[in-house]
């Protein structure tokens, strides 16, 4: 896993919403926990060329950035519609989240 420090803040802009704490039935301490265990597993990269924009939504554009920066394999989405164009101008595969952990 890549991440930018753009990126992994988002991360936990999203992760801290009442709403999706909520839904995931956390705490902040949860939140912060698996935050910790996040930062710990991410390899970190700098974004040193800016793709943007490309997406229709822009934090997608920060999730393209550290994958290309980063030189990943695959990126994890819900959104796969919305990365189409990434795959044939990156030669990243666009990946369900349930498909990436059934990798070895």
């Amino acid at each position: 896993m890549v991440a930018t420090v753009a990126l992994f803040v988002e991360y936990e802009a999203v992760l801290t919403r009442p709403e999706h704490l909520a839904k995931a039935e956390m705490t902040l301490l949860d939140a912060a926990v698996a935050l910790d265990v996040l930062a710990a597993v991410a390899e970190p990269v700098e974004a040193h060329f800016l793709w943007r924009p490309r997406l229709k939504d822009p934090d997608d554009d920060m999730v393209l950035e550290a994958a290309v920066n980063g030189h990943a394999n695959a990126i994890a989405t819900f959104n796969a519609r919305d990365f189409a164009n990434v795959a044939r101008d990156f030669g990243i595969e666009i990946l369900m989240p349930a498909d990436i952990l059934r990798r070895n």
